[in-house]
């Protein structure tokens, strides 16, 4: 399964951390969410972090639906 990539993060005055997806807001984590969210991103992979976070992540079963009847056209 491929890693993720092209998240960013960045902190707002007010401390909120918006979670950005290729230059784009994701997401944005307010309160203890985002003090949890700094502390983590430490310690852990900061991509794999994000991806779950935003829930823009693989879950296995691309392979399986790409054959699908109504997705073989595409």
């Amino acid at each position: 399964m491929p890693v993720p990539e092209g998240f960013t993060y960045r902190v707002r005055k007010n401390g909120d951390v918006e979670l950005l997806h290729h230059g784009r807001v994701a997401t944005v984590l307010r309160g203890a969410a985002a003090a949890r969210f700094l502390v983590d991103v430490e310690s852990d992979d900061p991509q794999e972090l994000m991806a779950r976070l935003t829930g823009n992540y693989k879950h296995g079963n691309e392979r399986t639906a790409k054959s699908h009847p109504r997705n073989r056209r595409r």
